[in-house]
């Protein structure tokens, strides 16, 4: 397969890989990292993650620029049972999907990586069916989220970190994947994005134990072609970043949440040392 080609065609694999992170990891919140069924769909959600850091890195590799849109996700939203009937739909419709991709490919890499993700998304698809199996009818015919009662103002502001720590993560992962190259600071900017991605569920579980889905959309990413603009702008996001969270554990209806506030007070701590470091390799 001509390599453009394969860039194009895992590209719109990484796209349905992201937007399965999103739909499992938000109906995960919803339901609470606490419950069986929540913990099951975050878990499902990382294996995604690495699939997803799989096509990023051979994309990478291959001189391609990663596409961080996410494809639709179709499900039907009516009851827990619909939603995950849409999951096993979903995950069956890439067994072959992936399957048929393995056998184009040329590279043994590659053509392993794609394999997995057929057979993975059959285990996924397995796992869904379980948990359909176990919900009682009740659960069937409910739906996941929590009761009301943070402000609409602070909400507002929640959803704009999460926003703001997905991007930020989202651009660790494009520095990482493209300038893998520089072996060592690629593992350490994706190091990094593991971090960002534990500030993002900080706000976001706070968010959906109100009973709201988080909002992940990806914005505009910044294709820097070279290794210290793209640091240089992860040091002036990390930095932005911190002043805002400084003010924002500051709020007075913050403060009446302990529990985020802890986040906080762990999330600007992390901020520190993670601009300090940006900063350190900067200046070598």
């Amino acid at each position: 397969m001509e390599k453009q080609a394969l860039i194009d065609r895992l590209n719109r694999d990484l796209a349905d890989e992201h937007a399965a992170i999103i739909r499992y990891l938000v109906h995960g919140y919803m339901e609470g990292e606490g419950t069986p069924l929540g913990a099951s769909l975050i878990s499902i959600s990382r294996e995604e993650m690495w699939h997803f850091h799989w096509l990023g890195m051979i994309i990478g590799k291959l001189g391609g620029e990663p596409n961080f849109t996410p494809a639709p996700y179709p499900y039907d939203p009516t009851s827990r049972a619909t939603i995950l009937r849409s999951y096993i739909e979903y995950e069956e419709k890439l067994i072959p999907h992936y399957g048929g991709e393995a056998e184009k490919v040329d590279d043994p890499h590659i053509r392993r990586v794609l394999e997995r993700e057929a057979w993975e998304s059959a285990i996924h698809a397995r796992k869904f069916q379980r948990k359909l199996d176990k919900l009682s009818p009740e659960e069937a015919a409910s739906l996941p989220g929590g009761e009301k009662g943070l402000p609409e103002e602070l909400l507002d502001k929640l959803q704009a970190e999460v926003t703001s720590k997905y991007m930020e993560m989202l651009q660790h992962l494009r520095t990482s994947w493209v300038f893998q190259k520089d072996e060592i600071m690629g593992w350490k900017i994706m190091d990094q994005a593991m971090e960002k991605m534990k500030h993002l569920a900080h706000f976001a579980e706070d968010i959906a134990e109100d009973g709201i889905a988080p909002k992940l959309k990806p914005g505009e990413i910044d294709r820097s072609n070279a290794i210290g603009l793209a640091l240089k702008r992860a040091l002036e996001d990390v930095r932005t970043a911190r002043e805002r969270h400084l003010k924002l554990r500051e709020d007075s209806e913050v403060r009446k949440h302990s529990g985020l506030v802890i986040n906080l007070d762990l999330t600007v701590q992390q901020e520190e040392y993670q601009g300090a470091e940006l900063k350190d390799w900067l200046q070598k």
